[in-house]
């Protein structure tokens, strides 16, 4: 090589040096990958189905996620571990499992997975159900949990869950007289259930009574978003698929006319407090509001802060009770003598009053029971909203990588043979038989509304409504099927979302009940 001019020889030398670092790099690159395999493949992991290139097991999620689990819990174990495209995940269905979770490692699992939808509509998870787990969370945890949602401010609320009950209870008087034949019962639950967050949460009712409105019809767009899975949340390297398909542009457009429409509300109440002063009956606007302003906690609130706390209250509260009124009542018909004894005891209960007294409820436990085996049997959220790993983490003797999103079967825990007598019935005489079951997140065995730190913090303000519709519905009317329906005909198949509601809407007639001695309606 001596007769090429010294600059080429130069080059070549250079080339070759540097051809020699690339390879010296990726082979030290592929080492480090290779080392991490090893160490994955020597990790103690659950057991595993079967799995797909690429896909891994999306495929055996199915159109009932919490259906298809259970099956596969049968086979491979209550804590399973599955890979969701690029995700990890975890599956939990038992309660042994809940139990050393919960109580030896709840912190490590205390974080929450972010999907596409929830950053664009929950202002890049600023509320408290989506949140990343850490102080700022805990301050808002804090808030919620003190300030809206505490036993003194659900009680607060109470003439407008009574006002609220009555125009149902009238709309559907009205129905009975009108059409002389079955109402549709799911559509005037979800209406009056709707009403009761709208006037607790932003002092006012912003639907028309059939449904027309222009919020109301985001509120239902964004419950539809927020159960939305996109490419981007299995193969988060193929997040921008979702761009083409258009998917994040129409998440984007619910987003800025939810957040305009909230915007109004809020100006709204500021004009109204320059203007007439400090209402005693406050709204949670004002709550929040007056939070921001006073700096009483430990947090400085922003504007977005505001806002995704109010985005949180309606995608947490608004379907919710409902869709437990709906599965309610639909278990009762196919039920009779469930029915005959609630019914009974609710008349005993409230006598010739001429309304049904929140006080009166607290005296029906028969009614309580009616609804804890609902939630039991037919939990509206039936997987518990997903938690992801903060660190690598040992259950039940196996390893569990940090950054693993964890699914918890509340439905299939709730349906175990190992824990409940006939678990595919509904009998509501289990709780009466062991009233110190309770839904609220002490009784592993009955987890609706979760447990530990990330468990609901809105428990009260849904059950107490949930209750007291329930009370006045079986009080003021005797329910049955629409003829030519039998119980063993009434359709009981789900449908998966946000919430998992009825595929079809329950219709049922109605007829005003007659009492020996008509009270005051």
């Amino acid at each position: 090589m001596s007769f090429l001019p010294s600059s080429v020889l130069k080059q070549l030398l250079y080339e070759l040096n540097s051809t020699l670092y690339l390879t010296a790099f990726f082979c030290l690159i592929s080492l480090v990958f290779m080392l991490k395999l090893r160490r994955r493949n020597k990790s103690n992991l659950p057991p595993s189905p079967p799995k797909l290139p690429i896909i891994g097991h999306i495929h055996q999620l199915g159109t009932l996620p919490h259906h298809s689990f259970q099956a596969l819990s049968h086979k491979y174990g209550p804590i399973m571990m599955l890979q969701l495209g690029q995700i990890p995940a975890l599956v939990v269905s038992s309660v042994d499992v809940v139990k050393e979770i919960f109580q030896n490692h709840d912190t490590a699992f205390s974080n929450r997975p972010q999907t596409t939808a929830e950053k664009i509509i929950m202002y890049g998870c600023k509320d408290v159900a989506f949140a990343p787990y850490g102080e700022e969370w805990r301050q808002k945890r804090k808030i919620c949990v003190l300030e809206l949602l505490s036993l003194k401010r659900v009680r607060s609320f109470r003439s407008i869950r009574e006002e609220e009950v009555a125009q149902l209870v009238d709309m559907a008087r009205e129905a009975c007289e009108r059409k002389r034949s079955s109402v549709n019962l799911s559509e005037m639950l979800i209406v009056a259930s709707n009403n009761i967050v709208s006037r607790c949460v932003l002092g006012q009712k912003y639907d028309n009574p059939d449904g027309s409105s222009s919020f109301g019809e985001l509120g239902r767009k964004m419950m539809e978003h927020l159960a939305a899975l996109s490419v981007g949340d299995f193969f988060p390297s193929l997040g921008w698929i979702d761009v083409l398909t258009g998917k994040i542009p129409e998440f984007k457009s619910t987003f800025r006319a939810l957040d305009a429409f909230f915007d109004r509300v809020i100006e709204e109440h500021k004009r109204m407090k320059r203007d007439e002063g400090q209402s005693d009956d406050k709204d949670f606007v004002e709550i929040l509001l007056q939070i921001q302003e006073g700096g009483k906690h430990d947090f400085q609130l922003t504007h977005d802060d505001v806002k995704a706390f109010l985005m949180d209250i309606f995608a947490g509260g608004s379907d919710t009770t409902s869709t437990l009124l709906e599965w309610t009542f639909a278990e009762l018909m196919r039920n009779p003598n469930a029915m005959k004894k609630a019914q009974e005891e609710v008349r005993r209960v409230v006598g010739y009053k001429s309304q049904v007294d929140e006080n009166d409820v607290n005296q029906m436990n028969y009614l309580k029971c009616v609804v804890k085996e609902t939630l039991r049997l037919r939990p509206p959220a039936p997987l518990l909203i997903p938690r992801e790993t903060l660190s690598d983490v040992k259950v039940k003797g196996f390893d569990i990588p940090s950054k693993t999103r964890v699914f918890v079967n509340a439905w299939a825990i709730q349906r175990d043979p190992k824990i409940w007598n006939r678990p595919e019935e509904f009998l509501p005489e289990r709780f009466e038989e062991q009233p110190e079951v309770n839904f609220k997140g002490q009784d592993l065995q009955l987890i609706p509304f979760g447990t530990g730190r990330r468990g609901c913090p809105g428990i009260s303000f849904g059950v107490s409504s949930a209750e007291y519709m329930l009370a006045n519905l079986l009080y003021w009317f005797d329910w049955k099927l629409p003829n030519g329906v039998s119980m063993q005909d009434t359709d009981m198949s789900e449908i998966n979302g946000l919430t998992v509601c009825k595929k079809v809407p329950l219709h049922l007639e109605a007829a005003p009940y007659s009492f020996g001695s008509t009270p005051n309606m």
